[in-house]
Formats: C-alpha cells, structure tokens, sequence
C-alpha cells in the first residue's frame, strides 16, 4: 500500500485532470498527445509521465491554448508555458496546478503558485477557497487509489507549514488581546489529522486570543496539567477517526469528570466522529460544532 503508484488506469487520469476518459481518448488518437502501454487484455496503463503531462495540458487547454497547437508543441515548451501561468487561473486551474506539483513531488510549483495567490486573496481565503476544495479532492483520489500516501503527505504537509508560517507571523502580544479564556488546541490518541485543528488555531489566535497548540495524540489525563495552568481553559479537538463510534461518549463523559476541579473548563469538538455523540445526554462543558466558521461565530 506504500509503493509508489508509477502506473495509472484512464479513470486515475480522468479522476486527477477532471478531463473525461472518452476526451482522453480522442487527444490520444487524433494528436498522439499520450502513448499508453497495453495489457494483454488491452487496457491502457499509463505511465507517472504520461500524467504528468496530461495535466499540464489540462491547465494549458483550460487557458485558451488550442489542443490542436499543444500537441505541435515541443516536449519541453510545455512545462515551461505551465511554470509561466500566473493569477489569470481560477479555482479549479490553481487546484489542478497543486495536483500537478503534487504528483510532480515538486516543491516549487507549489510555492509558486500558493505565492501567486497571495497577490490576490488572503490566506484565509486561499485556505478555505482552494485548500479546502483541494483536500476534498485528495480524499476522493485516496479512495480511488489514484494517489499514494507519499503524494497526501508531500501535499498536506506544505499546507501545514503554510498555516503555521501564517501563525507565527500573527503580530498579538504574548498574553493575547482577549484575555478571558485560554484556547487549548490537542487531537485525542491516535487521532492524526491536525490540518483542520492547526487552520482553526491560526483564526481564533488572528482574533487575539491566546492559544496553546498540543498537537497530534494527546492522552486525556495529560489535559489537567493545562487546566492547572490557567484560570479559565476552552480544549479544541477535531474527532476525525478517534475515539471510535463506541468510545466516544465514554471520552466525553471521562473529560466531564477531569474537569470536576475546574469549573472554567470547556471541550468544543469537530469532525466526522462527532456524529456519534449523544446529544441529548452531552454535559454542559462539552459543545459540538458543525464547522470552523461555527466556531468563530461564538468567539
């Protein structure tokens, strides 16, 4: 399951560009854009430089160049007039840009083109316009076995390091603006998927609160060492995968009783996990949200 992925079915291809297989075909036939090999029961099987390729072309032809005139293009010139597209790319072009250079392993493609953005959009919007959209899409290719897992964590953790550049660089005063309570953000045991927690950690910290980021795993009982710190404490977890369907109601009934000492102490929760919670019988330190924007709507 590790392996790098080095051959690629018509629908990887069809499922990574957004062009139709049947439209792949027409390209392959009439231009000779790709040279697929064959099985011996005549299935195409295409090779990581075939699509890389087609998805160059992709952003070519979804800038106005003729399909007919990229396929007269030398091999190399097509790169090259990739590399030279600038902010004219709408939402979709600058997604299939980050697949590219996803695919690529190609750090500089996603540099430039997250540069690129920032002439234009915040990063905030950046984030919620084309990274949300293009982590969506990583879960559809995950599923599909089109991507590997080299490629979800070459791509996911740029965007982390984008996030956590953008929250370092938060000009608030140490103590914070808003010192009414203390935002602890932490992902329970095995829970491994911080990006949703690390963006939600940038926005509350933007708005001058202080915040203290635990990361990835952290043990229950290791929360009452930060309940003793400070006067009043709001925990933020994203429950992605963890705790499972049957744990999760015991994990918020055993976070109730660590915070018996410590009448200031709240717990708001995201993620797909949180579906299983019982409602009805959630105590009153406890709140569940249905997204980041929810969240900063209570602020």
């Amino acid at each position: 399951m590790n392996t790098l992925k080095k051959t690629f079915t018509i629908r990887d291809l069809e499922n990574l560009s957004g062009i139709k297989a049947h439209t792949i075909r027409i390209w392959e036939k009439r231009y000779n854009l790709l040279s697929p090999e064959r099985t011996d029961t005549n299935i195409r099987r295409y090779s990581l430089q075939s699509l890389q390729k087609l998805l160059n072309i992709t952003l070519l032809y979804s800038n106005g160049h003729k399909i007919s005139k990229i396929a007269n293009l030398n091999e190399n010139k097509i790169p090259e007039l990739v590399t030279g597209l600038v902010s004219k790319n709408n939402k979709s072009q600058i997604i299939n840009t980050f697949k590219l250079s996803m695919i690529n392993f190609d750090q500089q493609l996603f540099t430039q083109t997250y540069k690129t953005l920032l002439l234009e959009k915040s990063f905030s919007e950046i984030f919620k316009e084309v990274f949300v959209p293009l982590l969506n899409d990583l879960g559809l290719l995950w599923q599909t076995d089109t991507i590997c897992p080299a490629h979800e964590h070459f791509i996911s953790n740029l965007i982390k390091q984008k996030i956590l550049i953008n929250t370092q660089e938060l000009t608030i005063p140490q103590d914070g603006l808003n010192k009414k309570t203390t935002f602890v953000a932490y992902l329970p045991e095995n829970e491994i998927h911080e990006i949703g927690l690390l963006y939600l950690n940038y926005e509350i910290a933007s708005r001058g609160y202080k915040t203290v980021y635990l990361g990835q795993t952290v043990p229950l009982e290791n929360l009452e060492e930060v309940m003793k710190t400070f006067d009043s404490t709001t925990f933020l977890s994203y429950f992605t995968v963890s705790p499972s369907k049957d744990k999760i109601n015991d994990y918020i009934e055993q976070f109730n009783i660590l915070t018996t000492n410590y009448p200031s102490t709240q717990l708001w929760l995201l993620g797909h996990q949180t579906q299983h919670i019982d409602l009805q019988g959630l105590p009153s330190t406890v709140e569940v949200f249905t997204s980041i924007d929810k969240i900063i709507e209570q602020l």
